[in-house]
């Protein structure tokens, strides 16, 4: 399972403990602002907005959050200003790392996202230099539980997925980044309710990791994703599954 896949399922399993800190509702309102001041506060003409709004909701975030956070990103009231950043670099065993950001204090958060890479046996690198080895793509997942297989493999091939991966409890959807929007859409109208649709970057090739690797690099993961001003991060990473249960 891929890096993306492993940390995803891991998050959804943690979510709960992190909803108590507060830091879920925190992250999805600075998507949305920032998704709004982009793209406009209208959800039908900006797809990143109505995505950050379709997360918020299933995080059951009040419906007047979401409405403030969009008049913050439009001038509709004050708020902080945040930039978007992609850091990169590498974690433990080499693993090719994108750390996405929404900071209003560029060099608290460099200075803090550097500390966490070597911290946890990783290194900081330049713009560039491992970006080129994931691609944007959409990304959803159904609980096996949920869905009819066979349904499901039938409408991905009419609707032109590009993959469908069958995990060990969920059905996980690949689809283009031009094709994402009309996929969701699809969705809606058949009432497939998906665990996470969302666009994403998927590694092209993976590096196995065992041992203190697999160790360190959950840990970074999870210490990345711990920071406030740390949106996403994207890793390639595989750890068998017989690992995974040892390291629990």
């Amino acid at each position: 399972m891929s890096g993306h896949s492993k940390w995803s399922t891991i998050k959804r399993k943690k979510g709960a403990a992190d909803a108590k800190r507060g830091k879920i509702f925190s992250k999805v309102i600075k998507e949305i602002t920032v998704a709004a001041r982009m793209g406009g506060g209208d959800p039908e003409g900006n797809p990143r907005l109505r995505a950050a709004i379709a997360l918020a909701k299933n995080e059951n975030m009040p419906k007047d959050n979401i409405d403030r956070a969009i008049k913050k990103g439009t001038g509709g009231l004050d708020g902080a200003m945040y930039e978007e950043i992609v850091y990169e670099g590498y974690g433990p065993g080499g693993v090719a790392m994108l750390v996405q950001v929404l900071t209003d204090n560029k060099n608290r958060t460099v200075a803090e996202v550097r500390h966490l890479f070597t911290k946890h046996g990783g290194s900081m690198g330049e713009t560039g230099c491992v970006a080129w080895m994931f691609e944007k793509k959409g990304f959803i997942v159904f609980d096996k539980s949920k869905i009819d297989e066979e349904a499901l493999m039938e409408w991905g091939l009419e609707a032109g997925v590009d993959d469908i991966r069958e995990q060990e409890n969920e059905f996980e959807v690949i689809v283009s980044l031009e094709n994402f929007e009309k996929v969701r859409s699809e969705l809606e109208g058949k009432k497939w309710v998906p665990q996470v649709a969302e666009l994403t970057m998927l590694p092209k090739n993976t590096i196995t990791l065992e041992g203190k690797n697999a160790e360190q690099m959950l840990r970074i993961m999870e210490a990345m994703e711990d920071n406030d001003d740390v949106q996403n991060v994207y890793a390639n990473f595989d750890i068998p599954e017989k690992v995974m249960e040892a390291l629990g």
